[in-house]
């Protein structure tokens, strides 16, 4: 009868106390387009650019100096955040008919719907579908690669057809002709900028970025209480065309494309504000970065006095700095404590096996294999990172161990002017920068330290040849 009784007041206790707090944090990642190093302020307080949200998840958080986009250009940047894999493993070239991403890869959202969390895409894809015609399904994206749910586009607003899609189905299919476009006073690739094509004629390119806030807000709001969410919203800008909302034409420093950026900081804003509504934001791992760096020439800095690149070196697509050093904050109080700056190396690749520790779900064998978790970091500690290897555009390989970084070749690989260039008699063949003394890359000192060179070599070899940077 005693243990009967004891039973009792054991279940009453049970079913009277307060409901468990979910061990797993939500996941947000919040990937914004083209932002450079040098515009957020919290980065670069001479920014001519107001990004006060931004700078406020850097003042709540953990702020990164030396985080690298897997690629400086749009697709490879969003195939390593996703598989935890180097795009250079794969043909990147087959994005616009064929997935990037295969059948059976582990990517970030299949990891953690595995864990148990609701999974949900909004915004810029670009890693391609198995197109057949735009009336018929779109298998290969999204949501057959780990995401309960999607709504977005198929990916740039500069690059046709434009049109609208949800799950794996066009919401309407492009049908109208739209002209190309450009702006006066910027260069070919700057400014109002897209390509001829078709676009669908529910879609107005000028709201897209608030139909994107709406939708990822309606993700939030009808979220799954019984579950933790992970959604990844992937804002199309402020890459081309920049099409700044008339509130904030003319309120920054760098012409159209900051007031652009404006309202790209304006519409996380919003998102943050949602969060903060549903009772979320404090018990998310929210990460925000950029996919690569900015379109901005010289003559810009020149011209208007700011620096998009925050004294980095190059531009989007290059083997240099700027092409692929990323702003990069992570706002999770239960962990990370807020106002602190980390200088630790990171690529987008170990966002997967971050992840993969954060929930305790065991990555399977061969998944992520250029993923390495910063776990420890988040929670005030050190890792030694294996190198990073990357390689730009034109396809000018380089790699990053310690304060080292040697680059196979010559020029920037990319949209900086010169892209390459032929190595002349008593030319060094390569570059080798010290970046712990020379962030800008100024001097060049392949021809000091041929045995560093030959060390840089043979460490991207062993990593490029074994298909992994964990070793075969």
């Amino acid at each position: 009868m005693r243990r009967l009784h004891g039973l009792f007041i054991a279940l009453l206790a049970a079913l009277t106390a307060p409901a468990a707090v979910a061990t797993h944090p939500h996941v947000i990642v919040i990937l914004v387009d083209d932002m450079g190093y040098g515009d957020p302020g919290c980065y670069n307080p001479e920014s001519k650019i107001p990004t006060p949200h931004i700078d406020r998840l850097a003042a709540q958080g953990m702020r990164f100096t030396d985080a690298h986009a897997p690629g400086p250009f749009c697709h490879a940047s969003r195939y390593g955040l996703m598989t935890g894999r180097y795009p250079f493993r794969t043909d990147l070239s087959k994005w616009p008919t064929r997935p990037l991403i295969d059948e059976d890869q582990v990517t970030l959202p299949s990891l953690l719907e595995k864990a148990g969390y609701a999974t949900a895409m909004v915004g810029k894809w670009h890693l391609g579908f198995a197109e057949n015609g735009y009336g018929n399904p779109l298998p290969g994206g999204p949501v057959d690669r780990g995401f309960g749910s999607f709504f977005g586009i198929r990916a740039s607003t500069d690059i046709p057809p434009y049109f609208y899609i949800r799950g794996d189905r066009a919401v309407t299919p492009p049908s109208v002709p739209i002209a190309a476009d450009r702006s006066d006073g910027w260069s070919p690739i700057q400014g109002a900028f897209r390509r001829e094509g078709t676009i669908a004629p529910d879609l107005n390119l000028s709201d897209v970025l608030p139909r994107f806030t709406n939708e990822a807000i309606s993700v939030i709001r009808s979220r799954d209480a019984a579950k933790p969410l992970m959604l990844y919203l992937a804002y199309p800008a402020p890459h081309t065309p920049w099409l700044p909302a008339p509130e904030f034409r003319g309120k920054s420093g760098a012409g159209m494309y900051g007031d652009f950026l404006m309202m790209v900081d304006d519409q996380i804003g919003k998102v943050l504000a949602a969060l903060e509504s549903a009772k979320m934001l404090d018990d998310s791992l929210l990460v925000l970065t950029s996919d690569n760096g900015p379109v901005w020439y010289p003559e810009d800095v020149q011209r208007l006095g700011h620096d998009s690149a925050g004294g980095l070196r190059g531009m989007k697509a290059d083997a240099w700095e700027a092409g692929h050093r990323m702003p990069f904050i992570v706002r999770w109080p239960a962990v990370a404590k807020a106002g602190t700056v980390s200088d630790h190396t990171l690529s987008f690749t170990d966002l997967l096996a971050t992840c993969s520790e954060v929930v305790k779900q065991e990555l399977p064998a061969g998944a992520g294999p250029d993923s390495f978790s910063f776990l420890p970091v988040l929670k005030g500690g050190t890792i030694q990172r294996p190198p990073i290897v990357m390689e730009s555009s034109n396809g000018l390989r380089s790699i990053r161990s310690g304060p080292w970084k040697w680059i196979e070749g010559l020029g920037s690989g990319g949209f900086s002017k010169p892209s390459k260039i032929k190595a002349g008699p008593g030319d060094p063949a390569g570059q080798l920068y010290h970046l712990g003394n020379d962030r800008a890359e100024t001097t060049n000192l392949f021809s000091r330290h041929p045995g560093i060179v030959a060390r840089l070599r043979a460490e991207m070899r062993k990593i490029v040849d074994s298909g992994s940077s964990k070793g075969p």
